[in-house]
């Protein structure tokens, strides 16, 4: 059958999601998962945007040998340099280049004639293949774009050196057969279209980025891009692992194969979810908690009799088995890092060091350890600390029920090392602990939205909570992992706070320039 590379875009793309705040350690850690998932192509960041991600991307490219590690670029020398100064040192280095080419896009953003883009992006393809042999080339808002002008400029930027197109449904507009039709057309008008591979990327707000990828895919691309639940700006992007379970159940339709090991699916979905803090709906399809979960009685007794009955995908293919792990407070460090590197996660040696003493410290709290409780403690902010200066929480006292005043007394140090102390009230516990939090700091912040889950079932689970707050006009999204339901509350205020110290320290820019 037909090969279809993936292009993972969760690191840039999907980072766009208002509030997410991933640490240079947190991408890498996905990214080693997306090797293991078997993506074909990993858009590791945006270099130009920040020092931050400039750094990120630089540490992913040097790390990630199975796949090809690209960066994002306007069509500017100073991206292009910015984007091959932190790939260069990857196995398999790449860039992607984009410019827009919608009628909208060309007067109101770029203020540029259509003539004037053409040269543009030529003279841009032209720089970068000083550099790189692989260079993506992407036409933003490629679906309210005029076919004719697209195939020009495409035809030019082959010629200038471009390897792959990608004709990407930046705002979610089009319908899987309008999507069809225009690489048809694009097949169809551009003479040397046999020389470079067709991506496509779209966007799911009007819900249909699965399907239009789809159908891309039906109409003859090479590639499909999108992110891991789906993740990015505004609706977000077409989600992968769906994407990858419907080529696989429906083979017979789409007759193509990609290189995803789909018994990695669910493992994927989880950890993007605890880092990003975005919780993956009970009834997305794939990896939802309900997707193969079966209320109805006539849907039981049939799966009961035959699975086939109510059920087209098997758990098992997802990889959605037991995750209780055969480890306990008897189990030596060599066994524990061992069942790290087989769940996929890859710590520095300090880093592993800090991560076995969290555990044998629950194994004293709990008597069966998950792989959710061993991401649980990863998660936690001691192993996500980099240069950057930021917020500890040392200790907590609070006072509270049912016919008392919440009150709490919070010690925080500071990123210069100094302990400060204070207390406050509230009309409940949670409000009295970040009351405090905010007299200490002295900073204008906003809770904007507050959720609570556990890691696993029973009374003895982690408590995760997840913060979205506004600082100042900044938006930033933190976590929290403890025992105590207060305390992970705490941390997961001052983590939100400590990623804008560290977007701060980085000198960051607004991370979506374009959601292509």
């Amino acid at each position: 059958m037909r090969k279809v590379d993936v292009f993972d875009t969760t690191l840039r793309d999907g980072e766009q999601s208002a509030g997410v705040n991933l640490h240079p350690h947190e991408k890498l850690e996905i990214a080693h998962q997306l090797e293991r998932y078997g993506v074909d192509v990993i858009e590791a960041g945006f270099p130009a945007s920040s020092q931050g991600d400039f750094q990120a991307v630089k540490q992913i490219a040097e790390e990630v040998k199975n796949c090809k590690v690209v960066g994002l670029a306007r069509s500017t020398k100073k991206d292009i340099d910015a984007v091959w100064q932190a790939v260069k040192g990857a196995k398999k280095p790449g860039i992607h280049l984009f410019i827009a080419t919608s009628p909208v896009h060309m007067q109101f953003k770029l203020h540029k004639e259509p003539e004037e883009v053409i040269k543009t992006a030529v003279e841009s393809v032209q720089y970068a293949s000083q550099f790189f042999s692989h260079i993506q080339w992407s036409a933003e808002d490629a679906t309210r774009s005029e076919w004719p002008f697209l195939a020009e400029i495409i035809e030019k930027v082959i010629e200038a050196g471009a390897k792959v197109i990608n004709l990407p449904d930046t705002v979610g507009y089009t319908t899987p057969e309008e999507y069809g039709k225009l690489f048809q057309y694009i097949k169809q008008h551009v003479p040397n279209i046999d020389q470079v591979k067709l991506s496509a990327h779209c966007h799911d707000d009007l819900g249909m980025a699965v399907s239009n990828s789809l159908s891309a895919i039906q109409n003859g691309v090479d590639q499909i891009e999108g992110t891991i639940n789906g993740i990015g700006e505004r609706a977000g992007n077409a989600s992968l692992e769906e994407i990858a379970v419907a080529l696989k159940i429906r083979k017979d339709a789409y007759e193509v194969e990609t290189n995803i090991q789909l018994n990695q699916t669910v493992r994927t979905s989880k950890l993007v979810s605890k880092f990003t803090g975005m919780a993956v709906p009970q009834n997305k399809a794939v990896v939802g908690a309900n997707a193969f979960a079966h209320e109805s009685g006539i849907h039981q007794d049939g799966v009961l009799k035959n699975k086939q009955t109510y059920e087209i995908i098997e758990p098992e293919m997802v990889g959605l088995y037991s995750n209780k792990m055969i480890l306990g407070k008897h189990s030596g460090s060599h066994a524990f890092h061992e069942k790290c590197k087989e769940l996929g996660i890859y710590l520095n040696e300090k880093d592993g060091k800090k991560l076995f003493v969290a555990f044998k410290e629950l194994t004293a709290k709990k008597k069966e350890i998950t792989e959710d409780d061993l991401y649980a403690l990863m998660m936690d902010d001691s192993f996500i600390k980099g240069a950057s200066p930021t917020y500890q929480l040392e200790y907590l006292q609070i006072a509270y029920g049912s016919r008392v005043i919440p009150t709490t007394t919070i010690g925080i140090r500071t990123p210069d090392g100094e302990v400060l102390q204070e207390s406050a009230t509230g009309k409940g516990s949670v409000e009295s602990v970040y009351n405090t939090i905010d007299r200490i700091l002295k900073q204008p912040i906003t809770l904007v939205d507050y959720r609570i889950q556990s890691t696993t079932d029973g009374n003895d689970s982690l408590a995760e909570v997840y913060v979205k707050v506004d600082i100042a006009g900044q938006s930033s999204s933190g976590r929290g992992v403890e025992h105590d339901v207060l305390e992970a509350s705490a941390k997961a205020y001052l983590d939100a706070v400590n990623r804008i110290q560290v977007k701060e320290y980085f000198g960051e820019q607004e991370k979506g320039v374009s959601s292509l």
